[in-house]
């Protein structure tokens, strides 16, 4: 049974404090996950009017009114329209969380230009005998294959995230489509031939998990041309804010983020999460959230939490 459902901001609560801002001149309102949607590595270059809109992204003003964190605004709409299918919730096409009545978690380790998390992830999942889920640019699998071998071993999920971490859709204006079909399916297709060529078997199960963590309905229904599940992380976090730097406005320090994932759990619940953390981030950061991931592990364990890869959390 498929149910369609509207989310209204006043029904989630935010962490922290979450500004309503203009956006590209557009009007469309922010949410605090909002901001860190683009949570890509940002250092590297996009061109034309992406790269401002990518960097104009990055504002927070805490002394506006505190909003909810569940959404991509689109449009000046101040709700989602969500699909529940089967227990999965869906935002156009993909899918952002699993089952919110099961107390499982995926890790989601996204991964363009940087790796140097990479060992230290590897051994925290050893240690706690976890198993993570691995979403790696062409470029990735292409600078990195000794890693994404090793992590292939140790029997984690591995899949892809575009090719050339092309930006598939306008951040203004989400509906509208940057890449043609063409282009698109290429890109993918390129991202799992190096894959092959690295050594690295493609899952049976295709999940991808868009550059950006920004895509739309074109988007969606191309991979599902293609079988591909497009996924993306569960919103409300701050998790995936990892990347930031303290140059930025929107920085968050791990420690906040800790504190955010935690407090989040508690009002709430983390069941069904697609918990998102960079595989590696830019080098002016150097307070690293992945440092404490043994720490978050433990924490989330203790609550009864059992993590699982993507493939095991969406069956």
């Amino acid at each position: 049974m498929k149910i369609i459902g509207l989310i209204l901001f006043q029904s989630f609560l935010s962490l922290g404090s979450v500004s309503q801002e203009s956006c590209f001149n557009q009007g469309s309102s922010l949410s605090d996950d909002d901001m860190f949607l683009v949570s890509g590595n940002h250092s590297e270059s996009v061109s034309g009017s992406a790269f401002t809109q990518l960097h104009s992204y990055s504002i927070i003003d805490s002394e506006r009114e505190s909003i909810p964190a569940f959404s991509c605004i689109d449009n000046n709409n101040l709700t989602e329209e969500f699909l529940l299918q089967g227990p999965f919730r869906r935002v156009l096409g993909g899918i952002i969380q699993g089952d919110s009545s099961q107390k499982k978690i995926a890790l989601v380790f996204t991964g363009h230009e940087f790796a140097d998390g990479g060992e230290t992830i590897s051994r925290t999942l050893k240690k706690e005998k976890v198993k993570g889920s691995f979403f790696l640019t062409g470029d990735f699998y292409r600078l990195f294959p000794a890693l994404v071998n090793q992590l292939q071993k140790e029997g984690h999920y591995l899949g892809a995230h575009s090719d050339k971490h092309l930006l598939y859709a306008d951040w203004g204006k989400r509906d509208s489509t940057l890449v043609t079909r063409e282009a698109f399916r290429k890109d993918l297709q390129d991202n799992y031939q190096t894959m092959t060529k690295a050594g690295i078997n493609p899952p049976v199960k295709k999940f991808f998990l868009p550059a950006y963590e920004w895509y739309n309905q074109d988007v969606s229904n191309w991979c599902t041309e293609l079988g591909v599940q497009l996924i993306n992380f569960t919103p409300g976090t701050t998790s995936n804010a990892d990347y930031t730097v303290p140059q930025m406005k929107n920085y968050r320090s791990s420690e906040e983020i800790y504190r955010n994932i935690m407090n989040y759990e508690l009002k709430h619940t983390l069941n069904g999460f697609m918990l998102l953390i960079h595989i590696g981030t830019d080098s002016k950061r150097t307070d690293k959230l992945y440092d404490i991931l043994d720490e978050l592990i433990d924490a989330l364990k203790s609550k009864g939490y059992e993590f699982v890869r993507v493939d095991e959390l969406l069956k």
